[in-house]
């Protein structure tokens, strides 16, 4: 099983990274580093976070987990799981 980033999910982590290098560049490298290494290890268990609440009619493979206030969501494929966003908890949730 590939993990793929959807281009918006992608430039969120850059965005991420780059405010948080303005206080630290070590909390920056942090926080950055954590998010993805939880993503890479989903395809090991990709059930393994709850079913997405702010998903219209979920059918269970859209599943979300929280890191350093970070909110990512992902969807679980036959063949793939695709980062659909990240988003800091402190932003109203979109519903999608």
């Amino acid at each position: 099983m590939v993990v793929v980033w959807n281009l918006n999910a992608k430039q969120e982590l850059k965005r991420v990274y780059e405010y948080i290098l303005k206080d630290s560049w070590q909390n920056a490298i942090k926080v950055r580093q954590e998010i993805i290494d939880a993503v890479l290890s989903l395809p090991e268990h990709p059930d393994k976070h709850p079913p997405d609440k702010h998903k219209i009619n979920n059918d269970g493979t859209w599943r979300a987990f929280e890191i350093d206030r970070y909110r990512i969501s992902y969807r679980v494929k036959k063949d793939q799981i695709r980062i659909i966003r990240l988003r800091h908890t402190s932003r109203s949730p979109l519903p999608y």
